[in-house]
């Protein structure tokens, strides 16, 4: 069985990263350059070949800085689940500064708590929690 981990092209792919460890929570477990894996010796030697990180409980998410400047699609979200309103709302506005809220965080009539945002870098997050109870 296999595992899926996001893997996400970035234009700084350090400074994404510790956007989201800020927003999310985690840590960076390493940082490796087209120099050190690769031995390269030109103008991207200290661009980010492989950052592998851990958000929100563990969830790993991997990146790597792009040689040409590009623009994410609409064709991926990524999504996390918290356990409570107050986690998932922390998390949301902390992903929104700076970026645009599509949906506000709120109860919605399918149950959950949801929201939708694209984040400053241009990611699109959905996050979600279970309703309080009453």
């Amino acid at each position: 069985m296999g595992k899926l981990t996001p893997y996400i092209l970035s234009e700084d792919a350090r400074s994404q990263a510790e956007f989201y460890i800020k927003s999310l929570g985690g840590e960076i477990l390493s940082v490796m350059t087209h120099e050190q894996l690769m031995g390269a010796q030109h103008e991207h030697k200290d661009k980010v070949m492989h950052l592998s990180m851990v958000v929100a409980g563990g969830n790993s998410i991997f990146m790597a800085d792009s040689f040409e400047p590009f623009t994410h699609g609409p064709g991926i979200s990524l999504s996390i689940a918290y356990k409570t309103e107050s986690e998932a709302s922390e998390a949301f506005a902390k992903l929104a500064a700076g970026g645009k809220v599509k949906y506000p965080i709120e109860q919605q009539p399918f149950g959950l708590f949801f929201g939708e945002l694209i984040d400053k870098y241009g990611v699109t997050w959905m996050l979600t929690a279970e309703p309080k109870e009453s």
